[in-house]
This record gives C-alpha cells, sequence and structure tokens, in this order.
C-alpha cells in the first residue's frame, strides 16, 4: 500500500469514528471509539496539514507561468516545497509503532564482568554515573541493593529509577560496557582492559506478570557485607527463584525481611516482564538488525578509554573526547545519538514495508 493510500484509510477511519461518537453510542464501545480517535487525532492534523500544502504547492506552481507573479510565486514554491517531504516524515514517525514499556520507570542493574578488581571499581563508577545523570534529570535513584567490595569496588549494584520516559533514555545502557585504564594497583602503568554489564528493564506493575506463589521458592539467611563485616544477627536476606524459569533474585540491602522480599518481587517482576517482551520482540529485532542493537548484555557496546580520554559507541560509531564529564553523568549527547539512530532505522523499516 502505498503512502498516499494508508493517509486516505487513517483520515477515512477517523471520520468514521467521529460519526460513531455522535451517532450516541455509549459504554465499553464509546471507550474504544474514543481511545482510538484520540491516538490517531495528531496524525490526521498532519496530514491535513499536508495536503493543504500540496494544494498551495502546486497553485504556486501554475503561478510561475506568469511573468508577473514568477518572482513571489517561485519563493513561495521553493518554501512549499521543502515542508512537504518534512511533512511526510513527520507522519510516517507518528505512525512507527510505539513501544509502550517507553514511558515507564525502570530497574538498572550493573555488575563487574572480566577484570577482577578493576572491573569492580569501574563498575562503582558507572554506577554513579548513572546515578548523576538521573538526578541531572529530574528522576529518583533509589539504591534497592549495593554489594561491595573490599576495595571499594562494586560486586553488584540495583537501583529503581523512576520518572517520566526513563526506560525510553535509558534502554541503549544494556550491554556490556569496556573500560581500557591504568589501574591504581598496577605498579609498571600497563593499560589494562576490563568490563562491566548493564541490565536496564522497564518496572513492571502486578497486572504485567502473573506469579503463582506456588512456583516460587523463597530462602532466607543471614545477611553479610564487604569481607564479612555488618554481619546481621537476623535471617533478614532473602532468596527468590522462580522456579519455572530459574530466574533467582537475591536482596539483603534492609534490615527487614518483609522489605526484602518486597524489593526481590519488584526486581523478579520486572525480569519475568522483560523476558516475555524480548520473546514477543524476538523475530521483529532479528529482522531490523538496527546498528543499536538489540541491548542483550553480551554485545560490547561502549569503551571508555581514559588515557585517550574518549568514550565510543559501537553501535553507532560515535566517539566523544569528555570522558570526564561523561562520568559525571553528562550523557545526554550519547543518549540523542543513540535514540535518533534507532528512529532513523524504525522509519526506513516503515517506509520500505510500504515500498
Amino acid at each position: 500500500m502505498s503512502l498516499a493510500a494508508k493517509f486516505d484509510d487513517i483520515v477515512a477511519r477517523a471520520d468514521e469514528l467521529r460519526d460513531q461518537l455522535s451517532s450516541g453510542i455509549t459504554g465499553e464501545a464509546f471507550v474504544r471509539a474514543s481511545r482510538e480517535l484520540a491516538e490517531i487525532e495528531q496524525v490526521v492534523a498532519l496530514i491535513n496539514e499536508l495536503r493543504r500544502t500540496e494544494r498551495s504547492f502546486a497553485e504556486a506552481a501554475a503561478m510561475l507561468a506568469d511573468p508577473e507573479m514568477h518572482e513571489l510565486a517561485e519563493a513561495e514554491a521553493q518554501s512549499l516545497k521543502g515542508r512537504i517531504p518534512q511533512l511526510e516524515s513527520e507522519i510516517q514517525l507518528a505512525l512507527l509503532p510505539k513501544d509502550e514499556a517507553d514511558e515507564r520507570s525502570a530497574i538498572l542493574e550493573v555488575r563487574p564482568a572480566a577484570g577482577g578488581d578493576e572491573a569492580g571499581l569501574f563498575a562503582s563508577q558507572l554506577f554513579g554515573m548513572y546515578q548523576r545523570y538521573a538526578e541531572a534529570q529530574g528522576w529518583r535513584f533509589e539504591i534497592m541493593e549495593y554489594a561491595d567490595t573490599e576495595l571499594g569496588g562494586l560486586k553488584e549494584g540495583i537501583a529503581n529509577v523512576t520518572g517520566r520516559n526513563v526506560f525510553a533514555r535509558l534502554k541503549f545502557e544494556s550491554g556490556v560496557h569496556r573500560v581500557q585504564r591504568v589501574p591504581e594497583t598496577e605498579s609498571q602503568g600497563r593499560i589494562h582492559t576490563s568490563t562491566v554489564t548493564v541490565a536496564v528493564l522497564p518496572e513492571a506493575e502486578e497486572v504485567d506478570v502473573e506469579i503463582n506463589e506456588s512456583d516460587l521458592r523463597i530462602d532466607v539467611y543471614r545477611a553479610s557485607g564487604a569481607g564479612g563485616q555488618h554481619v546481621n544477627k537476623t535471617e533478614s536476606a532473602v532468596r527468590i527463584t522462580h522456579v519455572p524459569t530459574g530466574i533467582v533474585v537475591a536482596m539483603q540491602e534492609e534490615k527487614s525481611q518483609h522489605k526484602n522480599r518486597a524489593k526481590a518481587m519488584k526486581i523478579l517482576r520486572a525480569r519475568m516482564y522483560e523476558r516475555e517482551r524480548a520473546s514477543l520482540h524476538a523475530t521483529r529485532a532479528a529482522d531490523r538488525r538496527s546498528q543499536v542493537g538489540t541491548g542483550d548484555r553480551s554485545e560490547r557496546i561502549r569503551t571508555y578509554n581514559f588515557p585517550q580520554g574518549r568514550v565510543t559507541d559501537h553501535r553507532i560509531n560515535l566517539t566523544l573526547y569528555k570522558i570526564d564529564r561523561v562520568m559525571l553523568g553528562d550523557l545526554d549527547e550519547i543518549i540523542a545519538a543513540l535514540a535518533a539512530e534507532d528512529q532513523a532505522a524504525r522509519l526506513a523499516s516503515f517506509t520500505t514495508a510500504d515500498a
């Protein structure tokens, strides 16, 4: 179907919905029609503007033959000609499938991977980087779990980042982050390479995921801090295993077993919700092969090279020489570029499908 035909169908559907709403329908039918009309009204307004612009362009083009009007008509035609593709692009973007998780808050998980103590130290820095970025966005950053090492590194950090469009901004951070630098413990001045994994999951509500209590195995035990310090004398730590999927969540940040269990369940729901989303979107992701990547934690997405002062995102070949600012939470330029690349890839897929 051509774009023009698709636009005709959308306008016709809007007219049909308006007729239904004015005919006196009530109840669920009224709610469904109102919701659908609200979803397409913005697109219809853009289509109407496009058609007005096309008519005006045709009129200006016809006036070019008149010597007295030629100069004025030429200027107007040039302006309108540039506006037409811009409007077509805006309409196509408005028609792109929405990720309903984009508006949600998110669960952020950061863990060291390869590199021993140095990986733990960098994981701690990354966790702090995201905390500063969240604060700059006006989001709430609640630490749910923070297990540190004797050297001040991070074994595991989990945070609940709450705010508007959190997942939309942070979802491209999922993957393997690589650091290249000389560790403080390196006496020979050699550059080491370490990696940290980051996972960003959309926060799930209870209605999103059905969890049967009979599918859960819950273990309680005494919590302990780094190096065996801060041992809790009560069994407040909680480990929840979802037997059918094998997903395990352990929580010991709080002194209350009840609070630890509530936090563990929130993380479990998020992981199960993301697992379900990944399964539903696997085919689409495989077909698209976006440069931004799938968010798989096995992907090396970014390198932080401290000796050269650069940060490189490998998915979009973006290199910035401002590593100090990035580590302080200045991620706007990187995230905006990733979002733009994803949007361009989805738009290309949309136009190809309609060709």
